[in-house]
């Protein structure tokens, strides 16, 4: 006899993969209602909105437990003057009754005891921890860096001694998604002194708050140091090797830009133009326009950027977006020359220097001690002739 019910139940019934459970075969997706699409769009963005919940939470309850025991530590350490070596019997016996535990290591507990030192409040002595625990209520901890895994925070404490650069970094961190690669990276490169340094001229030409939004948005130095360039540097080569490397590109620009194309197209009456870069921010929702300089910055690079703006804004831009942004990166600017060029343009855009190596950053000094391409070519073959006159003799 057959069996109907599975049939009446929308479908047949099946085991899962681990043969464990039975659960009905599933209809096909075109014959579900017109709303269901977005019914499962809705119920997977819950789910996606619990898990993260459940692991922001998780990781606040590990930290709350790390700057505890880190409380405990300096406590004994520094209150009652109990030897450093009670860290390492403490994490031997701490790993003996919980060996499926990471994290217990000596090292890690002594970080812990850095890290409550870096956020305690002003030095009291002493509490019992049950009311110390509204120390975790305070800025530091109702910010960012309750929201950053325990390696994100060891790193931002070992590298970063200020305590107001600290939560800039760790802002700058949850605001753009940085894995630990990436913060030690922005960190060593001083990426902090470099957002929003542009010379622009936003403030005259955008209305507020998005001119503080897109001065915010740049940098200057840009640091494309994944480029592998040789002298002289071609403008072209550049920008292939920028298209190459699209997602350090991105990364260095920062967050809300989206690659458009690179010697994008514009027809202005009769002309052909080819923009070096073009991007869409979608925090700003505009176009960035990206002309590329080998060479020091010239006044007359300003009034070309200038064109490539009104042709956008005329041949790509609809009602929904702003008015187009424009960025001009060379390798050298001055000060003035950039002032006296932007004060008269009445559309929106900025003047930055770029680099591409790390001996750009050296003092003068230092790079003058450096050895060039020839002497270190020279002095390896200096090197190589007498093995092989050896080779020689050995040969005769």
């Amino acid at each position: 006899m057959i069996d109907v019910e599975p049939l009446l139940a929308g479908g047949t019934r099946g085991r899962s993969r681990a043969g464990e459970a039975e659960f009905p075969v599933p209809p096909l997706a075109s014959a579900m209602p017109p709303g269901y699409v977005q019914l499962i769009r809705t119920l997977k963005g819950r789910i996606q909105y619990a898990r993260v919940r459940a692991s922001n939470a998780a990781n606040r309850e590990l930290l709350l437990l790390y700057y505890s025991m880190g409380f405990d530590l300096n406590c004994k350490l520094e209150n009652e003057e109990w030897g450093t070596a009670i860290i390492d019997r403490a994490s031997a016996d701490l790993r003996a009754a919980f060996p499926e535990m990471g994290g217990l290591s000596p090292r890690n507990l002594r970080r812990m005891r850095v890290f409550y030192r870096a956020y305690q409040p002003a030095p009291k002595p002493c509490e019992i921890w049950p009311h110390a625990v509204a120390k975790l209520e305070s800025p530091d901890w109702a910010g960012p860096v309750a929201s950053l895994p325990w390696g994100h925070n060891v790193l931002l404490i070992e590298k970063v001694k200020d305590r107001a650069t600290r939560a800039w970094y760790a802002a700058a961190a949850v605001e753009y998604g940085w894995n630990r690669s990436t913060l030690a990276g922005r960190i060593d490169d001083r990426f902090h002194e470099r957002s929003g340094k542009a010379m622009t001229n936003f403030r005259k030409t955008l209305p507020s708050p998005q001119s503080e939004l897109a001065q915010e948005a740049t940098r200057d130095p840009y640091q494309f140091g994944f480029l592998s360039l040789t002298r002289p540097y071609l403008e072209r080569e550049i920008e292939r090797q920028l298209v190459s490397n699209v997602r350090e590109l991105l990364l260095e620009l920062g967050k809300g830009f989206a690659f458009v194309g690179s010697q994008v197209h514009l027809r202005v009456h009769d002309k052909d133009y080819y923009l070096d870069l073009l991007f869409y921010h979608v925090k700003l929702h505009c176009f960035v326009v990206i002309e590329l300089k080998e060479g020091i910055f010239k006044p007359e690079h300003a009034g070309k950027l200038n064109f490539y703006l009104s042709a956008v804004d005329d041949l790509l831009r609809t009602p929904a977006d702003n008015p187009t942004i424009g960025l001009l990166l060379c390798r050298k600017k001055r000060h003035f020359e950039v002032e006296y060029a932007l004060r008269g343009v009445d559309r929106p855009m900025g003047v930055a220097e770029w680099q591409s190596g790390l001996t750009e950053n050296l003092p003068e000094s230092l790079k003058s001690s450096l050895p060039t391409i020839d002497e270190i070519e020279a002095e390896l073959g200096a090197v190589e002739s007498p093995r092989r006159r050896t080779r020689r003799r050995s040969v005769q």
